[in-house]
């Protein structure tokens, strides 16, 4: 019996996943570049089209044109695509009319799946993508009729429901994209879209792990580990922000607009939005200092696992956390609620902080290079800091650096959107074919390292 040939052309699940998302955003700006993209019938030029497809994949946010003034309609068409398809995962849609059709799935497509959503099951990865494509569906659609309740009477119906539905599917995505070119200043007093927007947010930054458990509850009884630790982190980082805000910004003026009513909201707002959302409400180039050291935080921890969200994710940092807790009670598993959290878990959890800092550094590093202040007394490296912060965690939020980013600028901010969708450790482990065989099949003598 011969043996079969590998083909030179096999690629790993990280591969593919990282070569999918490639071809997406080739594809969806070449799209954008054609003159039909724009308004004024001119083409783009291919590294804004390229910046603004890869945003929009992304989920991120940033942009070097302005959506609402630069693309057409079909323009506009087309970055909706491109930010849903990147929300749910490029894969959802093709395998979701696979199901239609009562094609077989294979076992190479549960894998690749399983990947996708980063998630640790062993099964049920098609029952979890019905799941996904149902209550992505379901809260864009009801959020789209609870913000055309505000935009059709002061739009019309055509524009105020295309306004409806590009704005919750943005929201839900965590993509921070906007029709209205100051994204939601115009709504500052204005509670009823600022909630439904920031409903939207923390919906899709949840995760879909975590909306499979709530709403399974009933049938399992409880709620599984990852669904606790998110649950938890998100809760009290939104009171964190929120508190933290309110005491950063009181004296600083950005809230000193409408009653205390709206400055409530909008402080709720800020506490929800660098979570990987991207949409503001005020101006971030006036905060304090303190309150963007805390925006940047909220954008370095970002969504949960599994979800539109970006940034280091909640699960990851709740992880973290509770091996600290551990360490300073003087116990070697890391436990929590009943539970105890994998070695191998933990020691990733370490890697992707490591990897996070690494590229936020050396990014950090090339753009004080290449990039210029403004010669603006109260701003420093921190204007740099922030846009590389938010594009890592595709969170969308700017300082004002990203309209005028050199070219070297925009393929080091465009490769941070993509680490940061696709995976710092999906793109490193997508470069390493054979991982398994580069460790050894024997063990070297132990020895103690003095450490801190």
């Amino acid at each position: 019996m011969r043996r079969k040939r590998q083909s030179p052309f096999h690629l790993t699940v990280s591969q593919l996943i990282t070569l999918g998302f490639g071809i997406l955003i080739l594809m969806g700006a070449l799209l954008l570049m054609t003159p039909l993209a724009t308004k004024n019938g001119e083409s783009t030029n291919f590294l804004d089209a390229l910046f603004t497809a890869t945003s929009a994949t992304c989920v991120t946010g940033l942009t070097t044109l302005m959506t609402n003034e630069h693309w057409s309609l079909f323009g506009q068409s087309v970055i909706l695509v491109l930010i849903e398809l990147g929300g749910l995962g490029f894969m959802t849609i093709p395998v979701f009319f696979f199901v239609l059709m009562k094609k077989k799935i294979t076992l190479s497509t549960r894998m690749f799946l399983r990947e996708a959503f980063n998630s640790q099951r062993m099964s049920g990865e098609i029952h979890l993508l019905l799941y996904v494509l149902k209550i992505a569906l379901l809260i864009q659609g009801v959020g789209s009729l609870l913000l055309a309740v505000r935009f059709v009477p002061q739009f019309g119906w055509g524009k105020g429901l295309w306004y409806s539905v590009f704005h919750a599917i943005s929201s839900f995505c965590n993509a921070g994209f906007d029709l209205f070119g100051d994204s939601l200043v115009g709504f500052q007093k204005d509670p009823w879209v600022l909630s439904i927007i920031s409903l939207l947010i923390i919906s899709g930054g949840l995760g879909f792990f975590v909306w499979h458990d709530l709403l399974e509850i009933r049938k399992n009884k409880r709620l599984s580990l990852h669904s606790q630790i998110a649950l938890l982190v998100t809760a009290g980082l939104l009171v964190f922000g929120v508190i933290g805000f309110f005491f950063t910004e009181q004296n600083s003026g950005l809230l000193a607009e409408g009653n205390r009513w709206q400055r409530f909201f909008n402080t709720i707002f800020m506490a929800v939005t660098p979570r990987t959302a991207g949409f503001f409400s005020i101006d971030y180039f006036s905060m304090s200092h303190a309150g963007l050291v805390l925006t940047m935080v909220l954008m370095f921890i970002g969504g949960t696992s599994g979800s539109t969200a970006g940034g280091f994710k909640t699960t990851t940092f709740g992880v973290l956390l509770i091996k600290i807790r551990s360490i300073f009670k003087g116990r070697s598993r890391a436990e929590f609620r009943g539970r105890t959290i994998k070695e191998d878990t933990i020691s990733r959890a370490l890697t992707l902080f490591f990897a996070f800092l690494t590229v936020i550094i050396i990014s950090t590093m090339i753009l004080s290079v290449t990039e210029t202040i403004p010669n603006v007394d109260q701003l420093g490296l921190e204007y740099i800091v922030f846009e590389v912060i938010s594009a890592l965690g595709t969170v969308g939020l700017t300082m004002g650096l990203t309209p005028d980013l050199t070219s070297i600028g925009k393929v080091i901010i465009l490769s941070l959107m993509f680490l940061g969708r696709v995976g710092v450790m999906t793109v490193f482990f997508s470069f390493i074919f054979r991982a398994n065989k580069n460790e050894a099949n024997f063990k070297y003598p132990e020895e103690s390292v003095i450490i801190g």
